[in-house]
């Protein structure tokens, strides 16, 4: 019998900009035993199903054969028997087919997912238990939705017209920073300078607690073919500071009812809106906290332009940065659900996002009981509860990228999670995952933070109550409004606007956007990286945080509010649980004596088609080589070279080889497969 899997906890998912809770039980609380109940989160009627490989055919059989009206049943007479049972009247393959990218997909069985749909009343437990009694299905699910955590009392800080126009004087008056963005000066996650208004002789600010872009920024600022999945509330992308660093899909028109480019997605001209299943992006919900605008101005908020932020990898005016692709999980009290939510990880993946953005998580398996339902405390548990997003993160994590590009694979970074809690939260925690811990301007944890073993990097996320005054409420026309948060974009009332926010959901975008840094830099020297080969490379350049650990850090716990007393962080309980500090500076250095050299890719070609390649992008400074290039078989394929791009024209079906040779001396050869039309399903 297969093992059914339950959903047994609530998908209570944080944004990570507020921090709310008590200090954490050093406990972890253990579920309940998988069986005993559906949780309030799951979608009523419907249910995820993964069957097994041998039964692939018969699915594609079916799919493929499918009614205008779409499918009820399988085709797998034991399964469609059960389904009809249960009164099943939607059965559906979660990923829809992307021509481009479907051999992949099946490759990693990511077609073998199914949603099935059931009157509201029916009984998930029943629907479960018969299901799982049936041997072509290897994994079950309910489908929860995506629920964050929502403290309004923690809404970002917005800067006022008064407030700003105050701090962009001051900048402007101040400036020694590489960039000419006004509010540069107060962004210290990049560059520490230690003399900020927030600081005190008992919190102070210490010169170097940043991602250390100063070092970073002589080398690179950023590149446009490295793109990153912001996965969190629609990206603002006609913000002033964005639009022109934000991923467009040059083949959809926004809101079209056409899938013009065939990936599965209508009209997803900047990204898509998984909460609603459009391409229209949204930010005009009234609960919307701008959060992840907020989060993507850290990334790649367009930099030396005269206005508001800079950001890690933005670019420098005259060259544009790493592009952000917004693919929207959150509007407004709205979630997703979780096979939305794998959608959206695959979709980032096909489109040619290399860096998941996650500013969320499950609650810690340590949280407080009493405030927060406990998250998974073990691989092992998050794999059994929610086997479909750990495939869709492992899709993302091996498949995104490409041979031939900078980095093969992908890296999916997540927020520690603000439960002040002894353990990262999933699926940061995941090993495949990287999770991040928040640090204060003076190298201390944030008093909020989660930390443990499985916190992979700390960054800067800011620490309002350890910096600010007990008892008083922020005046948005006060120069000191900031309290040592994170300055970036943000969205008010559907309008542009800058503030400040906090939290492990501020330190993961400098780790995103130093790793797109780091990215970009290998892009400019030609260099290639395995996924797991960039992620050590961040690791052994990054810094040590322990050596400041020592006593105790005290903090005013929900500072705003009256009666709160101190409480005393004993700093040596967080000695190697925070990870290290990212390094920008350090990383960039490292590239170019690491990976391998770039690799001219095997190209595939139709009969009587044409496929361009250029050869500038694959060899260090490729811009100002020559090339020759010769096909070994002329009768299967010609090519013509104009400069350093390299058209071929399929002849016949078959396989030949081609050399291309530099000015500089390097030879690199690569095999020409030609072949006939794709077949009706448009995968090999």
């Amino acid at each position: 019998m297969k093992k059914i899997y339950i959903c047994i906890l609530m998908f209570s998912l944080l944004v990570g900009a507020c921090s709310d809770s008590d200090l954490a039980d050093e406990s972890p609380v253990t579920p309940d035993i998988p069986g005993t109940m559906i949780p309030d989160g799951a979608a009523d009627g419907e249910l995820l199903i993964k069957f097994v490989p041998e039964m692939s055919e018969i699915l594609d059989r079916t799919f493929q054969t499918r009614a205008i009206g779409g499918l009820t049943r399988s085709g797998i007479p034991s399964t469609d028997e059960v389904l009809s049972i249960l009164g099943a009247y939607e059965f559906e393959r979660v990923f829809p087919l992307d021509t481009r990218t479907e051999e992949q997909t099946r490759a990693a069985g990511m077609h073998l997912w199914y949603l099935v749909r059931f009157d509201k009343d029916t009984d998930l437990k029943e629907a479960m238990g018969r299901l799982s009694k049936l041997g072509e299905i290897s994994k079950l699910q309910c489908n929860p939705t995506i629920q964050r955590a929502y403290d309004s009392k923690k809404k970002p800080v917005v800067l006022s017209e008064t407030a700003l126009y105050k701090k962009n004087t001051r900048a402007i008056a101040d400036n020694k920073f590489p960039f000419n963005d006004e509010l540069l000066s107060h962004q210290w996650g990049y560059i520490n300078q230690g003399n900020y208004t927030f600081a005190t002789e008992d919190a102070p600010a210490i010169v170097g607690a940043d991602v250390n872009c100063a070092e970073a920024w002589k080398l690179c600022t950023g590149d446009p073919e490295i793109i990153v999945a912001v996965l969190d509330e629609g990206v603002m992308w006609n913000h002033p500071d964005l639009e022109n660093n934000m991923w467009v899909n040059e083949s959809e028109e926004l809101g079209s009812d056409k899938d013009t480019d065939s990936n599965g997605y209508k009209g997803d001209r900047y990204g898509y809106n998984f909460v609603k299943n459009t391409g229209i992006i949204s930010w005009h919900s009234a609960d919307d906290s701008g959060h992840g605008t907020h989060v993507a101005g850290t990334i790649a908020a367009v930099n030396n332009n005269c206005i508001g932020v800079s950001s890690i990898a933005g670019g420098n005016g005259a060259k544009r940065g790493v592009r952000i692709m917004t693919c929207q999980v959150f509007e407004g009290n709205e979630g997703v659900t979780m096979a939305a939510e794998a959608k959206a990880i695959k979709y980032a993946a096909d489109n040619g996002a290399v860096i998941l953005q996650c500013s969320w998580g499950y609650n810690s398996a340590y949280a407080s009981p009493m405030l927060y339902i406990p998250g998974p405390a073990s691989d092992k548990e998050w794999e059994e509860l929610y086997p479909l997003e750990k495939d869709a993160l492992d899709y993302f994590i091996h498949n995104a990228g490409s041979p031939n590009g900078v980095i093969e694979g992908g890296l999916a970074i997540f927020a520690s999670g603000n439960e002040y809690s002894a353990m990262s939260s999933y699926p940061g925690a995941y090993e495949g995952c990287i999770s991040v811990g928040s640090l204060a301007a003076d190298y201390t944890p944030s008093s909020f933070t989660n930390y443990g073993t499985e916190v992979d990097f700390c960054a800067p996320g800011g620490d309002s109550d350890y910096y600010g005054v007990c008892g008083e409420n922020q005046n948005n026309e006060d120069v000191s409004i900031d309290q040592g948060m994170i300055l970036s974009t943000l969205v008010v009332n559907a309008q542009p606007a800058y503030g400040y926010n906090e939290g492990t959901s501020m330190a993961c975008p400098h780790v995103s956007g130093v790793a797109a840094l780091g990215l970009s830099y290998a892009v400019q020297q030609r260099r290639h990286f395995k996924a797991q080969e960039f992620l050590n490379l961040m690791k052994s350049t990054a810094r040590e945080v322990d050596s400041y650990y020592k006593g105790d850090k005290v903090y005013n716990y929900l500072h705003t509010s009256m009666g709160w007393t101190t409480t005393k962080m004993p700093l040596s309980s967080y000695r190697g649980k925070m990870g290290k500090l990212i390094d920008a500076g350090a990383l960039l250095n490292a590239i170019a004596g690491s990976g391998s050299d770039m690799k001219v890719p095997n190209l595939y070609v139709d009969v009587d088609k044409n496929v361009v390649i250029d050869f500038a992008r694959y060899f260090q400074n490729g811009e100002a080589l020559t090339y020759e290039c010769t096909v070994n078989d002329t009768s299967k394929a010609q090519a013509v070279l104009q400069g350093t791009r390299l058209t071929v024209k399929g002849l016949v079906t078959g396989i030949t080889t081609a050399v291309v040779k530099t000015s500089d001396g390097k030879t690199q050869t690569f095999t020409i497969t030609v072949r006939n039309n794709a077949n009706d399903t448009g995968w090999m």
